[in-house]
């Protein structure tokens, strides 16, 4: 059954909900109950409004009232970060774009990469601090991809943490979750002991360095993909600026992001810019 109401532009079409819903559908069982009482609200209408927050950027208090109640869709958000749906849904999706383009479900290469967003008044002091290089007051996303710009690992920290430091924390994660990775790729930014980290993992981390003489922004060779995955979660406007308390959630959110991309790219649907 699906709530009579207009749809918008970020609800899952049929095909794509038939993508998650029977990992919807088997965490609902598993949470038990005396089943005597029906859930009040579809699990598909809470993606839904999840959704509409991801891609439009408004606060939660702001979801149109023919959602579900914003203190219920955030109760649940809250949930899957914490035990895991989120990043099980977003893992099942990427296997799957990596069948779809003739891959192995699991890669054998990464790319490393961070970028720095600053936060709004509501997040605490303590995780935050002040990107040096780009001098951006905030968070600092960092992120593994594959070669095709999917999500493989997400840390998200204060903007002043070093690529180096983070990248090494990447890298431990990267091995344990994605053990046939063998091959990272990394700007000039991180230093030896990112370098000396994937070598303890068996790992070779390579220094992508830019063009001599190169001045602006050019997509450089083996990392360009990361740069457009940058760009696939800065569509979401919950992203353009760091919103969350909790830096895990900000980590939910971008998964969310990626969810969405994934999604569409598997039942061939087009993904609004805003552009039209």
């Amino acid at each position: 059954m699906t709530t009579p109401r207009r749809p918008y532009r970020t609800d899952l079409s049929d095909a794509r909900w038939a993508l998650i819903e029977p990992t919807m559908a088997a965490w609902r069982a598993a949470q038990g109950g005396l089943g005597i009482r029906q859930p009040v609200h579809e699990l598909r209408e809470i993606v839904n409004a999840i959704l509409y927050v991801n891609r439009t950027g408004i606060a939660w208090e702001y979801l149109p009232h023919d959602l579900p109640p914003y203190k219920t869709v955030h109760s649940y958000f809250t949930r899957w970060a914490a035990d895991g749906t989120t990043e099980k849904i977003h893992d099942l999706l990427r296997g799957k774009v990596r069948r779809a383009a003739g891959r192995d479900p699991e890669p054998t290469a990464a790319i490393i990469d961070s970028q720095s967003v600053k936060t709004s008044s509501n997040v605490p002091e303590t995780s935050q601090g002040t990107d040096p290089g780009k001098k951006i007051k905030g968070r600092k996303r960092h992120l593994a991809t594959d070669v095709l710009g999917l999500l493989l690992v997400v840390i998200v920290t204060a903007a002043n943490i070093s690529d180096t430091a983070a990248g090494r924390d990447v890298i431990d994660h990267l091995a344990d979750t994605h053990r046939q990775v063998s091959t990272v790729w990394v700007d000039a930014g991180y230093q030896k002991s990112a370098v000396a980290r994937g070598a303890a993992h068996g790992i070779d981390v390579q220094v992508v360095p830019k063009t001599p003489g190169q001045k602006g922004f050019q997509p450089l060779p083996k990392r360009w993909a990361i740069e457009r995955t940058n760009g696939w979660i800065m569509l979401h406007r919950r992203l353009v600026r760091d919103y969350e308390t909790s830096p895990a959630h900000s980590r939910a959110h971008i998964h969310w992001a990626m969810i969405d991309n994934m999604s569409r790219r598997l039942t061939n649907e087009s993904t609004p810019s805003w552009r039209d």
